[in-house]
């Protein structure tokens, strides 16, 4: 069973670090007490169709929510790590602006914290701990994957909507046959190598 924070805590988890293509994307949650939400877990360990039932259920019964992502362009530059703690930034600045409220600290899965203005501490496995950092991790989940669906119909050659832009034997092949789209992380190994047909 997760553990519910007391209090306005703000969950916060990333999707996308490991792929080759595609944004990365964090969600910032703060979950009502008054609304628990049955189900939630880390989003690994979730269905695709759990995933959007309980993404639905979140957007309509956490007191605050937002989604941000750090593009390609700005993974590459950055790298992967610091482009995660950005999205995270951009999702908590987001949640704060757009419902006008402030958490009183933020959880964030992992062992890095971005900076913040608020109290920030990070949670190694927080996703199957704490249900505020679930919740974000199964928003910024499904959020990613309906964009690489988004992406697949304009590079359907790659099959993003099956691998969602991680380094399966299928996008692989593709990258060597057809070599990198603007979507690809140019500064990832396999890339790197396989992106010039």
């Amino acid at each position: 069973m997760l553990l519910q924070v007391e209090g306005l805590v703000c969950g916060v988890d990333e999707s996308g670090r490991g792929p080759i293509a595609g944004p990365v994307l964090a969600a910032a949650v703060i979950l009502d007490p008054a609304q628990p939400i049955a189900g939630l877990n880390d989003s690994k360990k979730l269905s695709a169709r759990q995933r959007a039932a309980l993404a639905e259920e979140i957007s309509s019964k956490a007191l605050a929510w937002a989604v941000a992502a750090a593009n390609v362009e700005e993974i590459d530059r950055i790298n992967i790590l610091q482009a995660s703690l950005l999205a995270m930034q951009r999702a908590v600045s987001a949640l704060a602006a757009r419902h006008q409220l402030a958490p009183v600290r933020v959880m964030v899965d992992g062992n890095h914290c971005p900076r913040l203005q608020y109290p920030v501490e990070a949670i190694v496995g927080g996703d199957g701990k704490i249900a505020a950092i679930a919740a974000a991790s199964i928003l910024a989940k499904t959020v990613r994957d309906a964009g690489m669906r988004e992406l697949h119909a304009v590079y359907p050659q790659y099959g993003f909507d099956r691998h969602m832009g991680y380094p399966t034997a299928l996008h692989l092949a593709a990258l060597r046959e057809y070599g990198a789209s603007p979507e690809h992380r140019r500064s990832f190994g396999p890339v790197a190598r396989l992106g010039t047909p």
